[in-house]
Formats: C-alpha cells, sequence, structure tokens
C-alpha cells in the first residue's frame, strides 16, 4: 500500500502529530507504517532484543533512549526486525551497522549513528506512553514514515483513511 505523509497531513490537519525533523532514515524501507509498540530504554537493548524476537505483525516500535550516545539498533536488530515482520523503528537515539541496516527491508529512523554500543544492564518499560520530538506515543496508534517525515496518528483516523489515500 503507497502513502504520502503530506498527503495525510492535508486530510487529516489536526488529527495528525508531525514529529520534529530531527531522525534520518537507516533503513532499507524508504517508507513503512504500523500500529506503535512504544519501549522505553536506559542505554541497554536487552529488552528491544526480547521485543524483536516476538511476531511483529507489521507494528512499529518506537524505542526512547532519550537520545543517549549509544546504539540500540544494528545489523543483527534489523535482521531479527525482518524475520519477524516488524515493519519499522523509530529510535529517539542512535544506530550503527548502516552499511547493512540500509539494505533490509525494514523501516529504521534515528537521530544518529554510533559505533558504540552499551553493555550496561538498565532496567526496560514496555507499553508506556513517550513524548519526544514534539509527538506522543501510545501502543496502538499509528506511526507513517516516508522520505517526507514522520507521522502520528490515532486508530480511529487511520480507519478513515484506509478508504481515502490507501
Amino acid at each position: 500500500m503507497k502513502f504520502f505523509t503530506a498527503d495525510i497531513c492535508d486530510e487529516c490537519k489536526e488529527r495528525v502529530q508531525v514529529l520534529d525533523p530531527v531522525f534520518k532514515s537507516y533503513g532499507g524501507a524508504p517508507a513503512c507504517y504500523g500500529p506503535i509498540q512504544t519501549l522505553k530504554l536506559e542505554k541497554n537493548n536487552t529488552e528491544l532484543i526480547s521485543l524483536l524476537k516476538e511476531e511483529g505483525h507489521d507494528r512499529f516500535i518506537v524505542v526512547d533512549v532519550g537520545g543517549a550516545y549509544d546504539a540500540v539498533v544494528g545489523e543483527n536488530l534489523m535482521k531479527l526486525a525482518h524475520h519477524n515482520g516488524w515493519a519499522g523503528i523509530l529510535v529517539h537515539g542512535y544506530v550503527r551497522d548502516i552499511h547493512v541496516t540500509t539494505t533490509i527491508p525494514v523501516g529504521l529512523w534515528a537521530l544518529g549513528t554510533c559505533p558504540r554500543k552499551s553493555f550496561e544492564h538498565n532496567p526496560a518499560q514496555r507499553d508506556v506512553e513517550l513524548s519526544f520530538a514534539g509527538a506522543t506515543f501510545r501502543n496502538g496508534d499509528y506511526l507513517l514514515a516516508d522520505r517526507d517525515g514522520i507521522v502520528v496518528i490515532s486508530p480511529e483516523t487511520m480507519a478513515d483513511l484506509q478508504e481515502k489515500l490507501f
């Protein structure tokens, strides 16, 4: 299904959240969308690995590491995401192995790249409301991303759009 975030913004106007333009694409899918699954991390990506081992059902993981300068997604996690049917990953933080992640047909947006990963073992919070980049993320809302930007809409708005734009 082809979509354009610009068309969604035109159609939905006040019912769409547009993220601040701070994210870059590092995945092999130039556009993707799906229902949001939230995850709050403290540098360590152990809980993200566990989540990616689950069936993705075309969901979009929104990961908040508070912009910490350590990579939480790389080649192996992107391969796992693809294998288990995840649509994409948005990281409020950093990624690595982009020479490979850009070839894997899963969306990946992040603040930038960092070759270092964290080896700390910190607790994570799953299924929590997250807020960053001018938007609020809740499980079940939809994230849609393409070359123009990233937007968040409610399930009701997505249902309205299904008939008009998809």
